[in-house]
């Protein structure tokens, strides 16, 4: 199955290019908060046993086409981003360019294949846009985009063997890790708001196909800058979730960036950047720069950020 998230967090099927809200055919009542949805994690740690259900809904009820509704990022609250660092070879090469541009030399230790960790509210919907923070932008840091396959849990666990590591998986979707690069943790570089856009929505596991078989694109302002197959991952998906499975207990839901390919580059305010997966789908996604008029921390009086919610 196609799933999304959409409007005030309905969960719909996704057929051609209709969406068809499958929301009542869960057995618990909808809660549209983000932060109480913990529905969401529960349909990935049962999918196998709601899927009949939902199917059913997916073939009866009325479709919708998709550009009538408004996408959310196929996920809800998880309770962490785990990404993959340095894991094409291509990109390994690359990367030395890079930091001897941005930081003046080379960080080795960062030329070896391991995970990290991404803010969770860094998280945005398909059809929202990247903004660019506006201290990065006086400081002259340049700001890179970065394609990759994502991974959500399904069943979770811990000591996953790689063996067994795809039955914990509940699908795949597309994913935009937005990175600065300065001397900082990887994860205040890559955790600002906006920094992480999935979508256009999750596919379910049985229907994706193999995980090392998926090409992956992007282009900026129509250039091509990102063109890789998943077979070219240094570790492979099984590997990587059974590896960070061995550090921290991977639950429902969670999310998992599974490392740049080659063609990484620098994105400006103005840029609009269109990424694909094969069998997955596409979305565009236009970069902004912060708004002066918007402080970061600040509320619209409720306590809300100003990131709209159905964005994050």
């Amino acid at each position: 199955m196609r799933l999304a998230i959409f409007d005030d967090n309905r969960l719909g099927a996704v057929i051609d290019d209709r969406v068809v809200d499958v929301t009542d055919a869960l057995p618990w009542p909808h809660e549209p908060d983000p932060l109480l949805a913990g529905w969401w994690r529960a349909l990935c740690r049962d999918f196998a046993r709601l899927a009949p259900a939902l199917r059913a809904a997916a073939q009866a009820g009325p479709a919708r086409p998709l550009d009538s509704v408004r996408l959310a990022a196929p996920v809800l609250g998880p309770t962490k981003i785990i990404a993959a660092a340095s894991n094409y070879r291509e990109h390994v090469e690359e990367m030395h360019t890079v930091q001897e541009r941005t930081l003046g030399h080379v960080e080795s230790w960062m030329m070896d294949f391991d995970v990290f960790l991404k803010a969770p509210s860094s998280i945005v919907g398909p059809r929202a846009g990247i903004v660019l923070p506006r201290d990065v932008l006086a400081e002259g840091s340049e700001i890179h985009h970065e394609s990759e396959l994502v991974v959500v849990i399904g069943t979770g666990g811990k000591d996953i063997e790689a063996e067994d590591a795809l039955s914990h998986v509940l699908g795949y979707t597309i994913g935009l890790d937005i990175t600065v690069r300065s001397a900082a943790d990887r994860s205040r570089r890559k955790s600002y708001d906006t920094f992480s856009p999935l979508g256009p929505w999750l596919t379910t596991a049985d229907e994706a196909g193999d995980p090392a078989d998926f090409d992956i694109r992007l282009t900026c302002n129509g250039e091509p800058r990102q063109t890789v197959n998943t077979s070219a991952l240094i570790t492979p998906v099984p590997e990587i979730v059974a590896y960070a499975s061995r550090m921290m207990t991977l639950n429902p839901g969670d999310v998992i960036f599974t490392g740049a390919p080659p063609g990484v580059g620098p994105i400006e305010p103005g840029d609009v950047l269109h990424t694909s997966i094969s069998g997955l789908g596409a979305m565009t996604i236009p970069v902004r720069a912060e708004s002066a008029a918007a402080p970061r921390g600040s509320t619209d009086g409720a306590g809300r950020s100003p990131v709209p919610t159905e964005n994050r």
